[in-house]
């Protein structure tokens, strides 16, 4: 079988990227790589722009992991056209990979194997294979949310401090405060800040990654609801799902509605 499609490569390592699409030139001659992007946030935008059949992401690169790429391309990515099937590029490192195999996703090794690269090609074109045999409808993405919310999770516990954060030290002006996580209403990626707001309606900022933030917090008590959002789950007052199926919230006190992605809707399973 050598089925037509088209094709991405994330990977921050120019040669790394250039031996894959080698590779995959020989091994799948009816394959067009359609672009090569050297970071996460490239990497989304050029999928969004291309739409390939299938994605090659590298797990570490540049601004954003190839998993948080992933996620974010889901929340954007539209309903009328089938997501691209996943291949990871890792690293050896067997928590990913057994993370990986639990999860039934393909992954490839670094330095590539062609003996290796050949399997992913032949699962890849079997997929396309019978995805173009049932083709209706839009397609649907839920077995790839649950795939890369579990993957994101074993990331994030594999580093989890055992003791939650009970203190956050943001900046105010010229000053440092003290701020008891147990004020924190919600916290909000801001650029190289994140916006930490308080029960008194005080804002503050904080150097320290959202992504960094979320390992130390309890997850029982604050929820990601998008890649750059975190709220206390007990002071959310309504949720909200609109024509599109898409949902958002408010919080108790609050008018801004808040937009909750797809990797994150089933928070709010009743909806």
């Amino acid at each position: 079988m050598n089925t037509a499609a088209t094709a991405l490569i994330a990977e921050d390592e120019a040669l790394l990227a250039q031996a894959l699409h080698s590779e995959l030139t020989t091994l799948w001659p009816a394959l067009r790589v359609l672009a090569t992007a050297g970071d996460g946030l490239s990497a989304v935008q050029l999928a969004l722009q291309h739409r390939p059949d299938v994605l090659f992401f590298d797990i570490r690169m540049p601004g954003q992991s190839g998993l948080e790429a992933a996620a974010e391309l889901t929340d954007a990515w539209p309903d009328e056209t089938p997501f691209p099937l996943l291949v990871f590029v890792t690293a050896y490192d067997q928590y990913a990979i057994a993370a990986f195999d639990a999860q039934a996703v393909d992954y490839v090794l670094k330095p590539v194997r062609a003996d290796r690269l050949a399997q992913t090609v032949a699962r890849l074109q079997n997929a396309l294979h019978l995805r173009a045999q049932n083709q209706h409808g839009s397609a649907n993405l839920d077995p790839v949310l649950s795939q890369l919310r579990s993957l994101l999770s074993a990331s994030t516990e594999a580093t989890r401090p055992q003791q939650p954060l009970q203190l956050l030290q943001a900046s105010v002006g010229n000053q440092l405060r003290m701020v008891p996580v147990t004020d924190v209403l919600r916290l909000e990626a801001a650029d190289k800040y994140v916006r930490v707001f308080t029960a008194d309606g005080a804002e503050v900022l904080l150097r320290t990654p959202l992504k960094e933030l979320m390992q130390r917090l309890d997850t029982q008590v604050f929820w990601q609801i998008h890649r750059g959002s975190v709220v206390r789950a007990s002071t959310i007052e309504s949720v909200t799902r609109d024509e599109s199926g898409r949902l958002s919230l408010c919080l108790k006190g609050q008018t801004e509605r808040l937009s909750v992605s797809r990797l994150y809707a089933h928070l709010f399973k009743a909806m």
